[in-house]
């Protein structure tokens, strides 16, 4: 199964490639910058992915990644109090915090507030030390969690992105972790489109200035060090057909607030205006019934175990057209999930995506006779 998800992605990294050779990306004015379709999975466009870089205080969405899922798992709960403890009372006064006291206890809930809307360092050491005891336990859950999500180039030192040599990772990897947050925690994700929030009489506003500028947008997190610049994660849904369609964009190493909100906005408007995401199959829905050769039964339902929808120029999905390549003959047994062949969609007779085609069902082996019989048959075709 993962070799087939596996498969899939490379198909959509080779569209992705020639998506890029079609439609020229906007110049974008940052170090290294990255468009995800969330709906397909699909990366549009990217310049410097996996340039490696100071996450700064995007280093937080892992933080809060972590502490969704201590709820989901009734670890915590959002009306749970905590004692802040004096390392997170004490954690850089010069930087971002929420003002949390340790004469006070500050729920969960408020702490997620202070950490993703404030940007709050001392709410990221005492979620830290909510959820793994201290911050050396969770920080080895970060890299964890990081290692189990596929990000080769990134490393957490600590939980809030202060300035540390081990603290580091990629547009892509970054773009990874904000897709998983939205997939897999889509109920506490909505904290991030709060644009103000209020703790011990302080009230501080979201730096995500898109909050603001654009009604579609609804995260993420935003980032600055004198070594990484000022940087975005902004994530938006704009209709797409009868539904939905998510892009996420990664802005790293621009120079001004400014700026990295007119480069996030640009991408997405590019995103959106220029591109369509389509369904092209639903999972489990057959393509074909093939005939299997000394089988239990005499044919198959092929198809795909998971929704194929691809991300396109506008225009260029109803040029598209199927040809499936069969792995001919199919002969039994046929474990469910084999891959049985390759569909390509062509456009103007050259493939531009490549889709493993697979058994949707178990087809076991025919009795002795009937693998006799089909034996006989196979040789006289």
């Amino acid at each position: 199964m993962r070799k087939l998800i596996a498969a899939l992605a490379a198909s959509v990294l080779a569209l992705s490639t020639a998506v890029a050779q079609t439609m020229p990306p906007p110049t974008v004015a940052a170090r290294s910058w990255l468009l995800l379709d969330a709906t397909s999975g699909q990366v549009i466009a990217s310049q410097d992915p996996n340039a490696r870089i100071e996450p700064a205080s995007l280093t937080k969405i892992m933080t809060a990644y972590l502490t969704f899922a201590a709820l989901r798992e009734k670890k915590l709960t959002l009306n749970q109090m905590i004692n802040v403890s004096v390392k997170a009372w004490k954690v850089d006064a010069s930087s971002s915090k929420m003002f949390i006291d340790p004469a006070t206890p500050v729920s969960v809930d408020d702490l997620l507030h202070g950490l993703m809307v404030q940007s709050g360092n001392d709410a990221a050491v005492a979620l830290a030390e909510a959820v793994a005891g201290d911050e050396s336990a969770f920080v080895f859950l970060m890299n964890r969690e990081a290692q189990r999500m596929g990000l080769k180039n990134t490393r957490f030192a600590n939980p809030h992105g202060l300035p540390h040599p081990d603290n580091f990772s990629t547009a892509h990897d970054l773009s990874v972790l904000a897709a998983r947050v939205i997939a897999d925690y889509p109920e506490f994700y909505k904290i991030d489109s709060v644009k103000s929030f209020t703790y011990n009489k302080i009230t501080q506003p979201n730096r995500n200035r898109l909050l603001w500028l654009d009604p579609t947008v609804d995260g993420m997190k935003t980032g600055h060090t004198e070594a990484a610049g000022f940087c975005m994660i902004a994530s938006a849904r704009r209709p797409n057909g009868s539904g939905q369609r998510r892009l996420i964009s990664v802005v790293l190493g621009t120079n001004s607030d400014q700026a990295r909100t007119q480069e996030s906005q640009k991408l997405l408007n590019w995103g959106f205006q220029n591109f369509d995401t389509v369904k092209l199959y639903a999972k489990g829905q057959a393509i074909q019934t093939p005939e299997v050769w000394k089988g239990s039964a005499n044919s198959v339902k092929i198809g795909f175990n998971s929704d194929v929808l691809v991300t396109v120029p506008k225009g260029v999905a109803g040029k598209m057209k199927p040809v499936l390549e069969r792995n001919d003959p199919l002969v039994a047994p046929l474990p469910l999930n084999s891959k049985v062949g390759t569909l390509k969609m062509m456009v103007d007779g050259k493939p531009v995506l490549e889709l493993p085609v697979v058994a949707l069902e178990e087809v076991p082996q025919a009795s002795i006779f009937g693998r006799a019989w089909d034996s006989m048959r196979l040789w006289l075709k």
